[in-house]
This record gives structure tokens, C-alpha cells and sequence, in this order.
């Protein structure tokens, strides 16, 4: 199921990796409030939500030098949201990542 039908219509691809990233940011943080919030199933629904935009990030042309990189930021996601965590994440770790995006997308957009 597409949630984010106009960005994967093309608008997604007009916009540059930090601003992809920065979405995908939100996504994930939604899925940590919602998890430590104690709803499984809203969380759920806001880490399909990153995931989506996230793959919409991985099949963006202009990042096919980047593809090792963001495949295996779709492993680790999920590795920490839906199995072991072997590569050990935590949600501050998951913060950290997300916000240099956050910030160099305000950045740019003159915020």
C-alpha cells in the first residue's frame, strides 16, 4: 500500500537526498514516540511510513552512488525495529542520524 501517493508520483525525486532523509527522520521518530507510548500498532504504521519514503530514496536515480549506504540504512532500521538488533541501535543513536538531516535541510531551506 502507497500512504505517500504525490511524492511517489515524482515530487520525491525532485527533492535532494538531505530533505529525503530528513522525511524518512520524522517517520522514525514518530515510531519511537509511539512505541515508548505503549501503541504497537501506530508505530508500525509510522515505520512502513519511513520505509516507503526510504524506498522511494533507494530508487531515486540520482543516488545510485549511494545505494550500499542507504540499503544498508533499510537493514539496520529494520533490524531494529522488527528483529535482533545485532547491530546494537538505540533510539538516541537513531536521533543523532536523523537530526544532522533535519538540521542541514533547515539549513538549506533558510530556516
Amino acid at each position: 500500500m502507497v500512504v505517500h501517493r504525490e511524492l511517489a508520483t515524482g515530487r520525491w525525486f525532485e527533492l535532494p537526498l538531505m530533505e529525503q532523509l530528513a522525511h524518512v527522520g520524522s517517520e522514525i521518530e514518530r515510531t519511537m514516540r509511539w512505541r515508548s507510548k505503549g501503541n504497537a500498532e501506530v508505530a508500525r504504521r509510522a515505520f512502513e511510513r519511513a520505509l516507503e519514503l526510504l524506498d522511494l530514496t533507494i530508487a531515486d536515480a540520482k543516488h545510485r552512488s549511494r545505494l550500499r549506504e542507504l540499503t544498508r540504512l533499510r537493514e539496520v532500521l529494520a533490524d531494529y525495529f522488527w528483529f535482533d538488533n545485532r547491530y546494537g541501535s538505540t533510539d538516541e543513536s537513531w536521533r543523532r542520524y536523523f537530526h544532522a538531516f533535519t538540521y542541514a535541510a533547515a539549513i538549506t531551506r533558510g530556516r
